[in-house]
Parts: structure tokens; C-alpha cells; sequence
């Protein structure tokens, strides 16, 4: 009977070791302003790192930065971290500022660049998450001036979704869906943002939930 007892003493302490030793998933989130904002108390990443401890997470997000500037840094930003995981979540500053500042990306450069990071991340070893940009404006009749181009960038971002096996965070699906159930006054903004882009405390939360929603499905060997 002590030998028995003693024989599931080790075990346990095994088991509790391993638990200890087991280092977290670590992520880089990577992308623009809003991402550089949810490092901030109640922003997105704020709020998945305070909901739990299996993931490492690292804010890598700069403002005004479109998909070409995400290009230019990856080196630095992500493939030196040695992430597990990183999420890439751009694509709003490439469609509004082609009418902001006239500098905004094309289709075929922004597929171009974008294609390119997810092959240089995953030739590294590192899974790929990508998020779709939610909002520029968020009335719910289409009348944001550049909806259209949202949902055409959107759709370019699915399909690599697809061709490159990447998971899919798609923000720009579950805004309009939430906008339509929860903006009955057709508001451009105060809903789910502050300012029709950067997000409001009901917008982190949302984020934060459908980024660990995904994480959490991600099968990560260590």
C-alpha cells in the first residue's frame, strides 16, 4: 500500500512538473494602429492576455502601416521573435487612404505582398492566422463610402485564406453581423468603434473573444 502511494506521489509530480516546464504558445499579432492600440488596458490583446495563460502574446502593430509596411518588417518584427503564431490583421489603412491620403494599395500589390508574408512566415514554421478588416464606418445600409472596397479586400484575404491553409478571423463577417443586430439607428460609429475604425471597448471585446476562439482551435505543436 506505501509503495502504491508512493508510486502515485512520482506520478503526480511528474505530471505537475511537465505542466510547469510547458512553455506558452507565443504570438505575434501583427499589424496597424488598432492592433498597436490593443496592448493598451481594455484593448483586444490586453483583454485575450487576461483570460488566460496558454498563449504568450506580443503586440507588434504600428500606426498608418498597410500591408507593404508589414513586408517591410517582418524580418524584424515576427521571424526574429520565433513565434508559434502570428496574426496578421491590415488591410484598413490600404483601402482608406486611397481616399485619405491617396496612398492606398491596389489588389494585385496587396494580394502580391500579402502572399508573400504568409510564405515566408510558414517557410519559417510559423502558423498563419489572417483577419479581415471589419469597418470603416459602420451604418448598416452600405453607405460608408468605402464598404465596397471592404468587402472586395475581404474577399482577396479569404481566398488566401484558403489557398495558403491559413485560419481565418473574418472581422469584417461578424462586425456587419453584429452592426445589423445591435445599430438599429444606422450610426457610423459608437457601436463597435470609436471613431468608425479604432475600437471601442464592446469592439475589443469582440475581437479579443473571435481571436481566442481561433487560437484556440489552432493545433500548435511545441
Amino acid at each position: 500500500m506505501k509503495f502504491r502511494r508512493l508510486i502515485i506521489s512520482l506520478l503526480c509530480m511528474m505530471v505537475l512538473t511537465s505542466m510547469q516546464l510547458q512553455k506558452p504558445v507565443k504570438v505575434v499579432l501583427f499589424g496597424d494602429s488598432i492592433t498597436q492600440a490593443g496592448v493598451r488596458p481594455g484593448g483586444y490583446i490586453s483583454l485575450m492576455q487576461q483570460s488566460q495563460t496558454t498563449y504568450e502574446l506580443i503586440g507588434a502593430g504600428i500606426g498608418g502601416n498597410k500591408v507593404y509596411d508589414l513586408y517591410l518588417r517582418m524580418e524584424d518584427d515576427v521571424i526574429k521573435i520565433k513565434p508559434d503564431v502570428v496574426v496578421i490583421y491590415v488591410g484598413v489603412n490600404d483601402v482608406w487612404h486611397k481616399q485619405t491620403h491617396q496612398t492606398g494599395t491596389d489588389p494585385d500589390k496587396f494580394t502580391s505582398f500579402y502572399s508573400a508574408m504568409i510564405k515566408k512566415f510558414q517557410s519559417a514554421g510559423i502558423r498563419v492566422i489572417v483577419c479581415t478588416p471589419a469597418v470603416i464606418g459602420e451604418r448598416t445600409d452600405f453607405s460608408n463610402p468605402q464598404d465596397g472596397d471592404l468587402n472586395s479586400y475581404s474577399q482577396l484575404i479569404r481566398n488566401l485564406a484558403k489557398q495558403y491553409n491559413c485560419s481565418l478571423v473574418d472581422l469584417r463577417k461578424e462586425f456587419l453581423g453584429y452592426n445589423l443586430a445591435n445599430n438599429p439607428g444606422n450610426k457610423e460609429s459608437g457601436i463597435l468603434t470609436t471613431d468608425r475604425v479604432h475600437l471601442n471597448p464592446a469592439g475589443n471585446k469582440l475581437v479579443a473573444d473571435l481571436m481566442i476562439k481561433t487560437l484556440t482551435g489552432l493545433k500548435v505543436e511545441k
